[in-house]
């Protein structure tokens, strides 16, 4: 068995004149949760796509799960869970019916999985729910739901394409406890999310990707100590005196989003003692976080 899901070499896709992913390189080790960050278009959906065999590749090789794509695209999907950015279950059938439905993609009859089923049920905390229909649930129930149908064939790989986006912090907590869960399971799993708290919890390994290349990687923690300054200082008050303040104090880098100021700095004691001293400026520390560094690397202009 390898010891890699995902290896790619040059992974490149192109929709016309539109470079998507430029010939990444990508590794991606069996256990644990591999993260892919990046702005909207960075990438990110497009890979996982070619991965998922639904986007022929442009150029470049790829290997899942040590098999070749596409050409064994039919035995690594019977392998793979799926969690899509978008719940898609049929409105009309039940939380069960559901469930029994997707399994026979995987060519599983009702009584294989029962018991599957009423293991998944309880893991996701929905048996109360298994003859709702699925128009009838909540939000969070529904991908719930898309998380129980995709772990249905006991999958190796598990990809998550924004499993948590939208949801309230109880579901996400919920959710993050149970991918927990099935990595501590020796599952591996594939995770895009714009939350970088999500990251940072989840992720034991992560790229982060901007115009179609991965432009680092590393565990969160690794990231934060290579690419920012471990002390943030938030600033708010008058703009020119903010930045006067900074213009005055080599150790502190600015950053101006919107209307609030961050100030870097690798020494804390000077930055405070000045700010002390400073009247019409509140301020407040925090240590470094991933956001700090995926603003830092990818810039902070919308994309859309």
């Amino acid at each position: 068995m390898s010891d890699l899901v995902v290896e790619a070499r040059g992974l490149t896709k192109h929709f016309g004149a539109i470079e998507a992913v430029r010939g990444i390189d990508l590794d991606v080790p069996r256990g644990g949760c591999f993260g892919f960050l990046g702005p909207n278009g960075a990438g990110k959906t497009t890979t996982l796509r070619m991965i998922l065999g639904q986007a022929p590749l442009t150029a470049g090789t790829l290997k899942v799960l040590g098999l070749p794509v596409p050409a064994a695209i039919r035995e690594i999907r019977s392998r793979i869970g799926v969690v899509p950015q978008a719940d898609n279950q049929d409105p009309d059938f039940t939380v069960v019916e559901n469930l029994r439905m997707y399994a026979r993609y995987f060519g599983l009859r009702p009584v294989q999985v029962a018991d599957r089923i009423e293991e998944l049920l309880h893991y996701l905390e929905l048996s109360d729910r298994r003859n709702a229909r699925t128009r009838e649930l909540s939000g969070g129930m529904q991908r719930r739901l898309s998380i129980a149908r995709a772990l249905i064939n006991d999958p190796e790989l598990i990809m998550l394409d924004e499993p948590t986006t939208g949801l309230d912090p109880q579901v996400r907590h919920l959710i993050w406890t149970r991918l927990r869960q099935l990595k501590s399971s020796g599952k591996t799993l594939l995770l895009t999310t714009h939350y970088m708290d999500e990251a940072e919890r989840l992720c034991d390994q992560l790229v982060v990707i901007d115009h179609g290349r991965i432009i680092t990687q590393g565990s969160p923690a690794g990231l934060i100590r290579e690419h920012i300054e471990p002390h943030v200082i938030e600033l708010q008050g008058d703009a020119s005196l903010v930045r006067s303040l900074a213009a005055d104090m080599p150790g502190l880098r600015l950053v101006t989003v919107g209307e609030t100021h961050y100030g870097y700095a690798r020494e804390l004691k000077p930055v405070l003692e000045r700010l002390e001293n400073t009247p019409g400026i509140k301020y407040s520390h925090r240590g470094a976080n991933l956001e700090d560094v995926f603003l830092n690397l990818t810039g902070n202009d919308l994309r859309e």
